[in-house]
């Protein structure tokens, strides 16, 4: 029976290419193995925490209200130090154990494992009380690493093909931006030049082929003037020489022309909130963006910022909105973690106020001194 859930596993891995879904098969596989009660996947961001974090077996309240992902720290640390899994019959008494949030629930038995590829720890397996009562036993222990084995490879490819695609994408942009500098910009500079002289020439032709003249000047103009904004919309995003406030105007612009929504910026105070605020807000400010976006089939979105004390960002969109505490359960896709823990490490609040059918805003709040 175990062997053959590991080959519909293998099977389905095999045909994924994307990380969140392969992560949740091995999830949804582990925990059926091992008959756990409860279940999490984690993948270390290198900075103490988790860039991803599925969970399974706690219901939406209980999850909205453990707030914060945890870090990998205690036992969920160990795993990155040590080559081979934890089992324990009891993980509150082991002495690198430091406790639960005051919503999280009471657990017990506990099984850890981590899922490498070559020498590097791409994702941790958490399993905690068996459905059964009982504890993890050894053989529980070898179906889980060896999951954990044949799910390292699809880990990786998976994690390829999206960082592929997006290097892709970035080649792509660069590229163009290059050839519609070289190419098209060039000849409605050239266009321009010419309806000049034509102009000038023109002279006393009448003043009906003047008029026509200057028309096809003011738009080769306004096509010149058009161009070079797109070419600088193409080219990525230098938050360093533009600041938090012109990095945001050109993300805001690419995305009007890509997206068929409307997007209202609204900027006020200095360009520039400091190297650090400006990097980490850009981040955060393009992950609301992206969810309004492609998740919310909004009619309009806006964005406000404000470079004052205490630094402001706003994205609103009147989209479909979502449950919030349902999404938090299910996984931490739309970045909500993510872009809490930015703000958080800076010191500032972050807000969500949604409601299926009602849209989203996302409110980011951060000291600039202090």
């Amino acid at each position: 029976m175990a062997l053959r859930r590991l080959l519909d596993v293998a099977l389905a891995l095999g045909a994924e290419r994307r990380t969140e879904p392969v992560l949740r098969v091995i999830l949804d596989a582990a925990r059926d193995l091992a008959g756990a009660r409860y279940a999490a996947i984690g993948v270390p961001d290198g900075d103490g925490g988790f860039g991803l974090f599925l969970t399974a077996g706690v219901d939406a309240a209980t999850w909205a209200r453990i707030g914060a992902l945890p870090r990998t720290h205690g036992l969920l640390g160990a795993l990155l130090d040590r080559p081979g899994g934890i089992r324990l019959a009891d993980v509150r008494a082991d002495p690198r154990f430091v406790g639960w949030p005051a919503a999280h629930p009471d657990m017990g038995a506990f099984l850890g494992v981590p899922i490498v590829a070559g020498g590097e720890v791409l994702a941790e397996l958490f399993l905690a009380d068996k459905v059964d009562g009982g504890t993890f036993t050894e053989a529980d222990q070898a179906l889980v690493e060896t999951l954990s084995a044949h799910a390292a490879l699809a880990v990786v490819n998976a994690q390829r093909t999206e960082r592929a695609r997006e290097l892709s994408v970035a080649a792509e942009r660069a590229r163009l931006a290059r050839e519609l500098h070289d190419s098209v910009t060039q000849t409605l500079f050239s266009l321009t030049l010419a309806t000049e002289s034509a102009a000038a020439l023109a002279g006393s032709g009448g003043p009906a082929l003047v008029e026509q003249l200057d028309q096809v000047r003011e738009l080769a103009r306004a096509g010149l003037a058009e161009m070079r904004g797109l070419v600088e919309t193409l080219r990525p995003a230098d938050v360093d020489a533009d600041g938090l406030a012109g990095a945001l105007r050109k993300r805001v612009e690419l995305l009007r022309r890509v997206h068929d929504v409307p997007i209202a910026l609204r900027v006020r105070g200095p360009a520039s909130a400091g190297p650090t605020l400006d990097r980490e807000l850009l981040l955060v400010a393009g992950e609301a963006l992206a969810n309004a976006l492609r998740h919310a089939a909004a009619g309009t979105v806006r964005v406000e910022l404000d470079t004052g004390d205490p630094l402001r960002l706003v994205v609103a969109d009147d989209g479909t909105g979502f449950d919030l505490p349902g999404t938090l359960r299910e996984s931490r896709r739309l970045g909500l973690a993510s872009m809490r823990e930015r703000t958080e490490a800076l010191g500032g609040t972050f807000d969500v106020a949604t409601a299926p059918g009602a849209g989203t805003t996302v409110t980011v709040r951060v000291p600039r001194c202090g």
